[in-house]
């Protein structure tokens, strides 16, 4: 190992998966990069800026198909760290939303070394933004959640039932998979007319959207085939989108008729 270099180690906020919306800072990091540990949500176009002699390393985790564990994660950045000198983590939207950068931080620290923070641009915002969806709009919604759909325990945050008894717009990452317990809770607080949105791949080529309302939308997911990664807003901002407006108006023609 070579102890003549300095170690830092960058944490980067790649964005939400459009390439155009990494920051520049984000940006200069990758481009003074000597190596750099990238995640599965990352788009590859952002590779390009990283120096052709800087080192790259995968360390994505999907669902069942994890190919490091974080604790494995951590110890790469820090031996890369120490060996190159200037190591970017990059990570997909930003790295303290969900995105365990804290624990990373933490156990770089502990080895005495240099970090720094660049924000990414999160998909909680991003997307719903990407689509016309505003999170918060005078008279309709005054706050908005951002809550994991599984927790560390894989079961659904318990914030859930919290958010479904506010009237806040209501964002869920990696919620795919408790979908219908989502379902239950807001229909047991009397949310089953609420706007939904279900959005996968956004800000990217391949974004999908599914609309409907609380009651309707896990039929909407089964025909369109809709998966993860993907995000969930709940809440009446959905259907004052200008982009989506016009689909509400037309369910809400049909739901009136019967």
């Amino acid at each position: 190992m070579k102890t003549n270099i300095k170690p830092k180690v960058t944490l980067v906020g790649a964005g939400p998966g459009d390439p155009d919306l990494i920051t520049v800072k984000g940006v200069k990091a990758l481009k003074n990069a000597k190596v750099v540990l990238y995640d599965a949500l990352i788009n590859r176009e952002l590779l390009e800026y990283v120096p052709k002699e800087a080192k790259r390393i995968f360390v994505g985790k999907r669902k069942g198909m994890h190919s490091f564990t974080q604790d494995e994660i951590n110890e790469l950045i820090v031996k890369n760290a120490f060996e190159f000198g200037n190591a970017v983590r990059l990570k997909g939207g930003d790295p303290f939303i969900f995105g365990r950068g804290a624990e990373e931080i933490d156990y770089i620290e502990s080895f005495g070394i240099e970090t720094e923070i660049v924000s990414g641009i999160s998909s909680s915002m991003a997307v719903p933004a990407s689509q016309g969806i505003p999170l918060t709009k005078r008279g309709i919604s005054e706050s908005f959640w951002v809550i994991t759909g599984t927790t560390t325990e894989r079961k659904l945050s318990n914030d859930v039932y919290l958010a479904a008894q506010s009237t806040a717009t209501v964002v869920i990452l990696m919620g795919m998979s408790k979908l219908k317990e989502i379902v239950e809770i807001f229909t047991k607080f009397g949310k089953s007319n609420v706007s939904t949105a279900i959005i996968q791949n956004g800000t990217t080529a391949s974004e999908k959207i599914g609309l409907g309302t609380i009651d309707s939308i896990l039929e909407v997911v089964e025909q369109q085939k809709l998966g993860s990664p993907a995000i969930i807003v709940i809440g009446e901002v959905v259907s004052e989108s200008a982009k989506l407006r016009s689909f509400f108006e037309s369910f809400n023609l049909v739901e009136n008729q019967f």
